[in-house]
């Protein structure tokens, strides 16, 4: 990356910032209200923007949410020329919008009439390409093809075209475009083993990859992370994205998406140090943290103790959150971690804790905070007892004095076996005494 483009993509995240600070993320924003439904769409380009919107529309309760949300991607829709999307979101609509957002058969068959043709040059042009072995050119080819795939949302045509394109590329950059156009496909299908295997290859080329690529790279290496639910690694390639990210890939994830999704995989599986070092005083992760300023708040109250804020952030996101399409079916996981860290850590100082107090922390009964506290002790979480009658959690800790002094008996009496060991084997050897084994053979 040059340094123009270095000041492109900072100015880019810099205005996003700042927009957030002011504002904060519109998937986060509001702490309760329902979300705004056109802030979050304007984060997202292609057909993720319509397929968010959908999902939203799928999801949400609030009957005028559905509505907006089915009209932007009705709108959206119309700018491309994926036909059978159009026609899924006019059935989802059921004319509750007007005559307008009905199916446009006119617009339907001007869209196919024009991919009828294009295909047809597509293909003529491809023949002709493999004719004279034009190796560059064949590339090129299945690369429009691909593309004219993708934009009708015939998705398994584009993977297979795309990657294609494998056997004729001559250069690294060649290497790198055809992996992140698999992986943009990929992300969709949700086919995140594929993710995986393209992420790989792109990093594994020769030649020193661009910044703006390398933090696609690590979006993308974290998506695959967080669907597999593996929350510490996705946590890691998310903190580990660069700033120059900006609004560049758009048509997979938000800069917002970054600091939500690696702030909360973080919370729920980093430990007390790592948390401190690679998320609070993590100067690169901190730019993605201040767009959406609720999850950079709840994480610092948890990293303070402040446990009753931190929970009560977490609930008041958690229905924006479930209309997430990639964190939806995560959060209910991600949650739960969260509170068995904070229950956990909330005991560790203390000999013994009144379940009434910690209730009141925690804004819980105490009975549902002593059934919580028996499965982490039964889990091995948490070493305590529970005195169920006086309502207080009694801490099991090791008594270090004794077991220093048990350990040094232990070392004691091993090396003296091993010195009448040494010294029975020397007084053996001197006098020539040997062994003779009885058995007859």
């Amino acid at each position: 990356m040059d340094g123009d483009d270095e000041v492109g993509a900072s100015a880019m995240i810099d205005e996003s910032m700042s927009n957030g600070v002011e504002s904060a993320s519109p998937a986060t924003a509001a702490m309760g209200e329902p979300m705004d439904v056109e802030a979050y769409a304007a984060m997202y380009t292609g057909r993720t923007k319509i397929l968010r919107l959908l999902f939203i529309a799928d999801k949400c309760d609030n009957e005028a949410m559905k509505l907006e949300a089915l009209r932007m991607a009705y709108d959206e829709i119309k700018k491309g020329e994926d036909t059978s999307l159009h026609r899924e979101v006019a059935s989802k609509i059921r004319g509750r919008l007007g005559p307008k957002y009905n199916v446009d058969t006119a617009w339907m068959e001007s869209v196919e009439k024009r991919a009828i043709l294009r295909k047809e040059k597509l293909e003529n042009e491809l023949n002709g390409y493999r004719t004279n072995l034009i190796k560059e050119s064949i590339r090129m080819g299945y690369n429009d093809y691909g593309e004219f795939y993708y934009t009708h949302g015939m998705l398994s045509d584009a993977f297979k075209s795309y990657v294609r394109t494998r056997d004729y590329c001559t250069t690294s950059k060649h290497i790198v475009q055809m992996c992140m156009h698999v992986l943009l496909v990929s992300i969709e299908l949700g086919q995140y083993s594929h993710v995986a295997n393209y992420v790989s290859k792109a990093e594994n080329t020769p030649d020193p990859l661009p910044a703006v690529t390398q933090a696609k790279l690590k979006c993308a290496s974290g998506l695959a992370f967080l669907e597999t639910k593996k929350y510490k690694l996705a946590a890691r390639k998310f903190i580990e994205t660069g700033y120059e990210l900006g609004n560049n890939y758009s048509e997979v994830i938000a800069p917002q998406d970054v600091g939500l999704y690696g702030g909360l995989c973080a919370l729920a599986s980093f430990d007390r140090t790592e948390l401190k070092t690679k998320v609070i005083d993590n100067v690169g992760f901190r730019n993605f943290l201040e767009l959406v300023p609720e999850v950079r708040e709840l994480i610092n109250d948890f990293y303070a103790s402040r446990y009753a804020s931190c929970l009560e952030y977490l609930e008041k996101l958690k229905a924006n959150l479930l209309l997430d399409i990639h964190l939806h079916e995560h959060v209910e996981a991600l949650y739960t971690e969260i509170r068995h860290k904070a229950i956990i850590q909330y005991t560790v100082p203390f000999i013994s804790v009144d379940l009434n107090n910690m209730a009141d922390a925690f804004k819980t009964s105490v009975g549902g905070l002593e059934k919580e506290l028996e499965a982490l002790i039964t889990n091995g979480q948490i070493q305590a007892r529970i005195d169920s009658h006086n309502k207080i959690l009694y801490a099991r800790h090791a008594d270090q004095r004794k077991a220093t002094f048990q350990r040094v008996l232990q070392t004691g009496g091993e090396f003296e076996r091993e010195v009448k060991s040494m010294l029975l084997r020397a007084n053996l050897v001197k006098h020539e005494v040997t062994a003779k084994s009885g058995r007859k053979f």
